[in-house]
Order: C-alpha cells, then sequence, then structure tokens
C-alpha cells in the first residue's frame, strides 16, 4: 500500500483524522480537488460566512443599546468592502496555518479527484487531466456537503443565489428575497440587513428555526424587525425568473416580489456523487453514507465524517469525527465523543444551546421546569446594552440535571459551553448556584437562572 489511510477532503474532518492519523505514526494523506485546501468549513462556509458577519455585528453595535442602524447608500459599498477583505484575510490566515499544521505532522497533500477503483485503490485525477493510482489499508471520506441547487431555479452566481455564491458578491443589493427560515438563511439576513439591504424572508413554517423554542426564537426575529426584515411565513415559491434589472419570485399565493437578489438557501447536498462509491461497495442513501457508532461504512476499513454523513453536520462535530475513526482504524482505543454538543448560529444577535428542547423533554415524558435569566437583569447586560438577550435552563426535577441550555444574545456561542461542560460531567442546577462567576459577567446568567430552577420547585 502506497498510505496507511488516504483521506478524501480537506476539510475540518479530514484535517484533524490526517492530524489523528500522524501522531499515530501512520502514513496519511489527504487528497483534495479544490485549487486551497480548508473545504466549506474555510473557502466557501463557516469561516469566510462569520467573518463577513463580524463587520456587520460591529455596525449593529455603533447604534448604542442595539438600536438598527441603516447606513446610507454611499456607506454601503465600503461596508461590503470591508466585509469582503476581512473575509480574505481570515481565509489567507488560515489556510497558512492548516498548511503549516499539515507539512510539519508530515501528511502528504496530493491534488486531484478521487474515485474508487477499487475498495483500496483510489484513481486521482489532477487539474491537468493526469491519473494516478493511489492504495491505502485505510480509506476516509470527509467530502463534505454543497448547497442544494434545484433544477428549477434559475442560479446565475450574480442575482439568483446560493449560500457559496453570495459570499463572492461586489455590489450590495439593495433588496434582497432570502428563500428559507434554517440556520443558512438566518446568518445572512443578519449581514445583509445589517449592511442597510431590504429583506424579505419568505418560509413555508411558522417561526425561523423550528426546531427551537419560540420565545429564543422570537428574541431573534425581534431582532430582524428592528432592522427592517419583512417576514412572510407559511408561504411557499411558484418561480423565479431573471428579468434585465431585477428578479421576480412569485409565491404559490400568487404574490409576487421584485427585488435586486434572490437567497436560495433550503438545504444542502453531499458531495459524494464522483466517488463511485459502488466499485468499492460502500451504501449510500440518496448520497449520504452511512456509517455505523465508529463511523464505519459498510465496508470495514472504508470510514466517513462530517458533512457526508448527515446531521448534525458542523466543522466542530466533524473534527471529532476524524479524530474518533482514525483511532477506531488504527487500534487506537474508542475516542469518546462528549454526550452533549453544542451548536450555534451565528446571527446578530446569537444563538446556542446544548441539550434537549422543550419538545424533545415534553416528548419524553421528562418532569421539568424552566429557569430563565434575561441579560437586562445582569449588571454586565445593562452595560454592553444587551437588554433582549435571554438564557434558559431546562432542568430534570426528579434530580435537577440539566436537560438543556438555551442562550439567545451577545456571546452565546462562547457561554454555552459552561452548559455543555456542567451536562457532561453529570452536574446539576445545584452546581451552578453553589459556583463563583465574575461580577459584571454575562456567565452570572447561569446562577440567575439556576436559583428561578429552584424557587419553581420549592412554590
Amino acid at each position: 500500500m502506497n498510505y496507511d489511510i488516504l483521506i478524501i477532503g480537506s476539510g475540518p474532518a479530514g484535517q484533524h483524522a490526517a492530524w489523528q492519523a500522524a501522531r499515530m505514526g501512520k502514513r496519511a494523506a489527504i487528497i483534495e480537488r479544490k485549487p486551497k485546501i480548508g473545504g466549506a468549513g474555510l473557502q466557501t462556509g463557516t469561516i469566510p460566512s462569520k467573518a463577513m458577519r463580524e463587520v456587520a455585528y460591529q455596525l449593529s453595535r455603533s447604534g448604542g443599546m442595539r438600536q438598527a442602524v441603516i447606513p446610507d447608500v454611499r456607506s454601503r459599498h465600503s461596508l461590503l468592502s470591508d466585509a469582503i477583505r476581512r473575509k480574505e484575510g481570515v481565509i489567507a490566515q488560515q489556510e497558512s496555518v492548516i498548511l503549516q499544521r499539515l507539512l510539519s505532522n508530515g501528511v502528504a497533500l496530493i491534488p486531484g479527484e478521487a474515485s474508487f477503483v477499487d475498495a483500496h485503490t483510489l484513481q486521482v485525477a489532477d487539474a491537468n487531466g493526469k491519473t494516478q493510482l493511489l492504495s491505502a489499508d485505510v480509506i476516509l471520506l470527509a467530502t463534505g456537503s454543497r448547497p442544494r441547487r434545484p433544477a428549477n431555479i434559475p442560479f446565475d452566481k450574480k442575482t439568483v443565489l446560493d449560500s457559496t455564491s453570495i459570499l463572492n458578491l461586489h455590489h450590495l443589493p439593495d433588496s434582497l428575497l432570502v428563500v428559507g427560515g434554517g440556520v443558512i438563511a438566518c446568518e445572512f439576513v443578519s449581514i445583509f440587513a445589517s449592511l442597510g439591504v431590504t429583506v424579505d424572508v419568505v418560509d413555508s413554517h411558522a417561526q425561523l428555526l423550528t426546531y427551537l423554542s419560540k420565545d429564543v426564537v422570537d428574541v431573534l426575529a425581534d431582532s430582524f424587525l428592528n432592522m427592517g426584515v419583512t417576514f412572510h411565513m407559511r408561504q411557499r415559491i411558484a418561480s423565479i425568473r431573471r428579468e434585465e434589472y431585477c428578479t421576480v419570485t412569485t409565491l404559490e399565493s400568487g404574490k409576487e416580489f421584485r427585488t435586486d437578489a434572490v437567497l436560495f438557501a433550503q438545504g444542502r447536498e453531499p458531495n459524494s456523487g464522483g466517488l463511485n462509491l459502488a466499485q468499492a461497495g460502500v451504501v449510500s442513501k440518496d448520497g449520504w453514507i452511512e456509517v455505523d457508532a465508529d463511523f464505519k461504512t459498510s465496508v470495514p476499513h472504508i470510514y466517513a465524517v462530517g458533512d457526508l454523513i448527515g446531521r448534525p453536520a458542523l466543522a466542530s462535530t466533524g473534527m471529532e469525527q476524524g479524530r474518533a475513526a482514525v483511532r477506531c482504524a488504527f487500534g487506537g482505543g474508542q475516542h469518546v465523543l462528549a454526550a452533549n454538543l453544542p451548536m450555534a448560529v451565528y446571527t446578530i444577535p446569537e444563538i446556542s444551546y446544548v441539550g434537549l428542547t422543550e419538545n424533545e423533554v415534553q416528548q419524553q415524558n421528562i418532569p421539568y421546569v424552566i429557569g430563565r435569566a434575561h441579560f437586562k437583569d445582569s449588571a454586565r447586560g445593562q452595560i454592553i446594552g444587551d437588554t433582549h438577550g435571554l438564557l434558559k435552563l431546562l432542568m430534570d426535577t426528579r434530580d435537577q440535571r440539566l436537560l438543556g441550555v438555551h442562550i439567545v444574545g451577545e456571546q452565546a456561542s462562547e457561554l454555552i459551553h459552561i452548559g455543555q461542560l456542567v451536562m457532561n460531567l453529570n452536574g446539576t442546577v445545584t452546581d451552578l448556584i453553589s459556583n463563583v462567576f465574575n461580577y459584571p459577567t454575562l456567565a452570572e446568567c447561569y446562577k440567575l437562572a439556576a436559583l428561578d430552577c429552584v424557587h419553581q420547585v420549592k412554590h
């Protein structure tokens, strides 16, 4: 065999799999079909969108006490230029860091598109059409996913966009219609509404982010309304067409929108079509690869991790899955994943949660109470002007253990890790009450919410 392990895809899952293999003394190589490493996590998704969001976030802060600030027309181009510069600077820096880590650990980087010849052999075709055959004892698939692009949507990368092409805009539209109410759609609503774009949202559901509690989502929705966003819920699009000076979107209800651009953000698809999985005997369903608890596919020495295996499809979980799969493949012992994984939505304000939602608790018939702490009731919340933030705890009344933590507001994606750690260590609400938090901090809201839980049980 040419290598101990061949990894297809250089995104977060592939990178961490390669580093783990190298640390175990294995000959590892990453095959990447794109001209730059990092996958969607670095090049077309996670990092660039969050870098652009930071510019929008700083603008939202400048209004004082979280009042919406709509920039004038003359400043819009400058704002977009700032966002693009920040995005490209972060990408370049992170690409250099990743490259240095891989090379310093002895991981080989092989450019080209890989496909199976048999269960141990890959054909790799480079950009010039040259091919080579490579083999390995273990093969790990980490090719990720891409935006779903239905055939009836006239994508053109200029006015009808997906979540990848919208990151490459060099002219800020005056108006934008966002189709979808999920994580990606909401994040881009935050960015463009903060930059002064008139944004309309069309979604078939009754609320945004349907899997989250209404009180949490309502805080986000109110923020959007303050930025001038208009919602059209329980609506479906019938068609989208391009005209000379605008896009025209027609709903099934007959309502018509004329906007400068449309963002279609409804789901993602697996990047597995070119792998020729049948040649290796790997089972997939609609392109998504099925794996067991150790991330083995239907072929024992072929593993799959990251977006390719479906939910939760997060960079953070993909990294852990990559490490776990490699440890399993080379007898390093099972890598124990944390029982409770944090999720974050990088909107303005942020939303983050860990554990069960209220609906899930109710479906499992667990007796529970809800403890809430509003940021406005904490000194730090008042200082920073976050008057709408909320931290919510779901507590099992039988033993005071945390069932879930839900946060909406500034630094939610950072604050969530306190609750996650308590849950993973089987801690209780009492542990939060007895802990001492710096004052003034938003973290103090954990104690306030925990006290609220105990108060409700007593009364």
